[in-house]
């Protein structure tokens, strides 16, 4: 019997993770990449608990994750006056039994790359490789049509085809090509890294402003001697007049283009405009996602990560929805072997709920509770608790971390994704 072979459209963090996954269970994949030579690229992101969890089980280490980022202790709202509204540990300081890391995206991406070359060879991933659609095999399979950087086209069968492409997919605009175009909400985000000390619990997660502008400021490295760290700020701003549709992603900017918007900005504990004055790079991209669609598979092609479900990035959750997309297919071919009927199976059982959380994102996430802040009191308080009872806003976000599936309970007591061991021969 031949062995299968997985094709793997896309070599970011969801692609990575799923062939370092397929390569544990013993399965032959090949990644695609359309860039050159991979660099590490983009700022801050954060890996909730279960992401965190499936990494370790990868055989990623703690040690690892430390160089390239900072365990989570908090996450908190604060009104745009230095007002709390809310805030939690994260973590294991909540209860996990896995931490949550605010880490460098770029740094992260280099160490899932890295290791898959370590593990499975260089061989394992193709650069400057984009795959551009695909044609069903007549006896079943797949054959994937690549357009290489140096203008060739060439073509790769395999057993299965999985879009890890991004938003942008071109495996997903076969699939669908119909889709609507890129969702825009018309809010703006600039983003970049400042050298500062943090705030609060040194390793907090703070977003800080109102339903309309806010600012969002967390750690991406632990403190030096003297107390400073690489902190990852996000400036966003919802605009009212109309635009072009926006569809762009990390343009370079200038401080001039938004900083006057948080002017005044000025706590006992954070100066905001100090903060992004200390930025040496910003980069400027429109807060997109994609209308949800109605599955993710076309017989022995499936959607993973941002090509299967690009959302908005309130609920810091898009990176490990894209590692459980990877765990969780992999959990199905263990079930049902590498073949449709194990994609089937996984869209069945996701891309419904995931669905959900696209919207549930595009309606704030859990920054929500500024939109219900706005609605109840216009912003102005002085007791949060007369605006939003203190149970009112734990349910609040309880229901998302659930939706999102790193409800404490429930990870905690739940079975490793894959276990420990498993091989698919």
């Amino acid at each position: 019997m031949t062995q299968p072979h997985i094709l793997i459209a896309g070599g970011g963090i969801g692609g990575l993770v799923l062939a370092l996954s397929l390569h544990q269970l013993g399965l032959r994949c090949t990644v695609y990449e359309q860039v050159r030579s991979l660099k590490p690229l983009g700022v801050g992101i954060n890996i909730q608990p279960n992401a965190v969890r499936e990494l370790f089980d990868l055989g990623l280490t703690q040690a690892q994750l430390d160089e390239i980022g900072v365990p989570a202790k908090e996450w908190a709202l604060v009104g745009q006056k230095g007002q709390e509204i809310y805030a939690e540990p994260r973590g294991t300081d909540a209860g996990y039994r896995w931490p949550q890391y605010a880490a460098h995206r770029g740094q992260l991406h280099m160490l899932l790359y890295q290791t898959l070359v370590d593990r499975a060879g260089a061989e394992a991933v193709q650069l400057g490789a984009k795959i551009t659609g695909y044609t069903h095999g007549p006896a079943g399979g797949v054959t994937a049509h690549i357009a290489r950087a140096d203008g060739s086209q060439t073509r790769a069968e395999g057993t299965l085809l999985i879009g890890a492409d991004g938003i942008h997919s071109a495996v997903r605009a076969q699939m669908h090509p119909d889709q609507p175009p890129i969702h825009w909400g018309g809010a703006l985000m600039w983003r970049g890294t400042s050298r500062a000390k943090p705030v609060r619990t040194g390793s907090s997660f703070v977003g800080l402003g109102d339903h309309r502008q806010r600012m969002v400021i967390y750690p991406i490295s632990a403190p030096d001697a003297e107390g400073y760290a690489t902190i990852n700020w996000i400036a966003e701003v919802t605009l009212d007049e109309t635009e072009d549709r926006k569809s762009g992603w990390y343009r370079p900017a200038e401080l001039s283009d938004f900083a006057h918007h948080f002017d005044g900005w000025t706590y006992d504990w954070l100066d905001v405009p100090a903060l992004l004055r200390g930025a040496t790079e910003i980069y400027e991209n429109p807060m997109i996602d994609r209308d949800p669609i109605p599955t993710w598979v076309d017989g022995p092609v499936a959607l993973i990560g941002d090509a299967a479900h690009a959302m908005y990035p309130t609920g810091s959750n898009g990176a490990s929805q894209a590692i459980m997309d990877a765990r969780h297919l992999c959990a199905r071919f263990l079930q049902d072997g590498v073949t449709p009927a194990a994609l089937r199976s996984f869209d069945d059982a996701y891309c419904g709920p995931i669905s959900e959380l696209i919207l549930r994102n595009r309606g704030a996430g859990p920054f929500g509770l500024l939109n219900m802040v706005n609605d109840r009191c216009g912003g102005a308080f002085d007791q949060i608790d007369d605006v939003i009872p203190p149970q009112e806003r734990a349910e609040y976000m309880a229901q998302y971390k659930t939706a999102a599936g790193f409800a404490v309970d429930r990870l905690n007591a739940s079975d490793p994704t894959l276990p420990q061991g498993a091989r698919l021969t």
